[in-house]
């Protein structure tokens, strides 16, 4: 249970930014969490990390989070000050937050009941958040270490599906020394592959989000460039075959009695867009069905799959499981992201919406379950 007084509403410091190349995503996704935050129910303090990994205070606006004519923004514009930092607590015992100014006396923003943290990729949705704020003590929002180290990292993640006997596509991973050490050896590796599940395959960074870094490679030219674009972002690069069918996502919410799924939402394809990329989601605004046309047994599997994916990967809190539904009717799970998009026209949302929880609900539902929540084992 949180420890704050019942004196004052609980403090929800909402984290966003980051070093990840997912920046720009997670400060529009934090202005609409801003937006949608009761204030009767709670204070709030926004937090801004700065793609160099500074923390800030930021301004409480969410209007200049959001994206306009194209250009993304940043917490560096959203920064009350070039050169102050905020401090967490760095052990259990104390929840208070300190601002510091170099030169100056350090200044207490008091407890912080609970984080919010609205950051997509490395350092931040893979683990390492989730890690300093059990080491703090403090309650946050979302899965994990475990879970969200494992999620981020598409080759251990789909290790885990297998595991637990979910059904996976065909993929084939280069580790950074391969690559470095031989080259041609990685290349031969990634040419067997397409030999046995066919060209095109998706060159991607194993750990990255919102589509960054991936390439569609239909043979062996470009492949050594796809390799290069995807090592821009990580230097670990997995390849998968294309599964030829239709992209259904279905998200999952974590109640008092177990995780449920939501109705499923159909991507469909985009016209001027080879496949479902950074470009198509979040600057044409490319938009899901929801609900997705399924048969009622579809629609019932799928859901199925995606409580059981967000179980064996130990997830808490929310989650959206991505699968394609194969020509042959199958489904196979691509992958399940810790920490969807999540502004009121993501996929998750409008899921839920047609679920039955509003946007506001959700805000208030996930807060309240990570005040609820131990930190540390559970």
């Amino acid at each position: 249970m949180s420890s704050h007084s019942h004196s004052r509403k609980p403090r929800v410091a909402v984290v966003f930014g980051g070093r990840s190349s997912e920046h720009a995503i997670s400060v529009v996704t934090a202005g609409a969490v801003l937006s949608a935050i009761d204030r009767d129910t709670y204070e709030v303090l926004p937090i801004g990390i700065t793609a160099e990994g500074r923390w800030a205070l930021a301004a409480d606006d969410p209007d200049r989070m959001a994206i306009e004519e194209r250009k993304l923004p940043s917490v560096e514009e959203l920064a009350e000050s070039d050169t102050g930092a905020v401090v967490l607590p760095l052990g259990p015992g104390s929840r208070e937050v300190v601002y510091a100014e170099p030169g100056a006396v350090p200044k207490a923003l008091g407890d912080v009941d609970v984080v919010f943290p609205m950051l997509h990729g490395p350092y931040g949705e893979d683990g390492t958040l989730q890690g300093m704020l059990d080491l703090a003590g403090v309650p946050y929002v979302g899965s994990g270490v475990l879970a969200s180290a494992a999620g981020m990292d598409k080759e251990y993640m789909k290790r885990i599906f297998t595991s637990f006997g979910l059904p996976i596509g065909p993929y084939v991973t280069v580790r950074p020394r391969e690559w470095e050490a031989d080259p041609g050896a990685a290349r031969k590796k990634i040419v067997d592959f397409a030999a046995d599940h066919g060209w095109p395959v998706f060159v991607k960074p194993a750990r990255a989000g919102s589509s960054i870094g991936i390439t569609k490679v239909d043979g062996l030219g470009g492949l050594d460039e796809a390799v290069e674009e995807a090592r821009r972002h990580d230097p670990k690069v997995i390849v998968e075959a294309l599964v030829r069918g239709r992209e259904i996502e279905c998200g999952v919410l974590e109640f008092e009695d177990g995780p449920r799924a939501s109705v499923p939402a159909e991507i469909p394809p985009v016209s001027a867009h080879e496949f479902y990329d950074f470009e198509a989601k979040y600057i044409d605004s490319a938009s899901g069905i929801v609900p997705a046309p399924l048969t009622e047994e579809e629609t019932a599997r799928v859901r199925e799959l995606a409580v059981r994916a967000f179980e064996a990967l130990s997830c808490e809190g929310i989650a959206r499981a991505d699968f394609f539904l194969a020509e042959n009717g199958e489904f196979v799970l691509n992958e399940v992201n810790t920490m969807p998009g999540f502004t009121p026209i993501s996929m998750y949302p409008r899921m839920w919406q047609e679920t039955g929880v509003s946007y506001p609900e959700l805000v208030d539902h996930l807060i309240q379950a990570a005040l609820r929540r131990s930190t540390g084992l559970r």
